[in-house]
């Protein structure tokens, strides 16, 4: 069954990237607890469908209170008409003015999610944060990158911005399945493994700031005993670099 094949590409995905990208993901997260450690702030984007990998990582239960979103102002989901995003995305210097507009300096780190990486706002806004002296981690598919041109004046694609790039293993067109009598393919992949990949990330820099001797800045659920003093005391910790509240 069709389901099925989905299932078993996802498994497969999956298996990809926990195999295919240990040392990637230990290299990123050493940079971002160097950057907890060293005082910096943490920062995420990602356009259209790929602010959700963003998104996971914001105000989540077991995620790091420190990233603060960057967001794709006209190219979410709640933009009207929709197909507008697919506009705003390739608009040339975009995503340089996006960066320049959040507090990001110096010494910070950008997490970008694109699932191709070949338009100008996450090539854009990856240049800038490079200009900035950030580090920069890319979340995207270099199989989907591999396969097209890049749509930036430059030629570049995320992936050769990128101090550390995460493979979310997605096919180029990132839907997986193919259905008899359906001349495209269906099931994209990239939600899944992009978030599989961040929160394995943060479990990492979390393992890294205990091992520091850093009281790991993350979420307990607001829904458990205890846990809105638990948030309240680490963000009044940490709200010099948590730019969202």
């Amino acid at each position: 069954m069709p389901m099925e094949s989905y299932f078993e590409a996802a498994a497969a995905a999956l298996q990809k990237i926990r195999t295919g990208q240990t040392d990637n993901l230990r290299k990123a997260a050493g940079i971002i607890a160097d950057a907890i450690a060293g005082g910096n702030s943490l920062f995420a984007f990602g356009a259209s469908h790929s602010f959700m990998i963003a998104e996971e990582m914001v105000y989540r239960t077991g995620g790091l209170m420190l990233v603060n979103p960057i967001y794709p102002h006209g190219m979410n989901l709640s933009v009207r008409p929709v197909t507008a995003t697919s506009r705003f995305e390739r608009i040339p210097g975009f995503g340089r003015e996006l960066l320049l507009s959040s507090p990001a300096s110096a010494g910070d780190l950008l997490i970008i999610a694109s699932t191709s990486g070949r338009n100008p706002v996450v090539v854009d806004m990856a240049r800038a944060a490079r200009e900035r002296q950030m580090k920069v981690i890319g979340v995207t598919s270099v199989e989907y990158s591999s396969a097209v041109s890049s749509r930036d004046s430059s030629g570049l694609k995320l992936v050769d911005l990128c101090d550390v790039v995460l493979d979310n293993a997605a096919p180029a067109g990132d839907a997986a399945v193919e259905v008899a009598g359906c001349p495209q393919r269906i099931g994209p992949l990239s939600s899944l493994t992009g978030i599989a990949l961040v929160n394995a990330l943060t479990v990492e820099v979390v393992e890294l700031c205990l091992a520091r001797g850093i009281e790991p800045p993350v979420f307990m659920s607001a829904n458990l005993d205890g846990g809105d003093e638990y948030n309240a005391r680490l963000l009044e910790q940490y709200r010099d670099r948590i730019h969202y509240l």
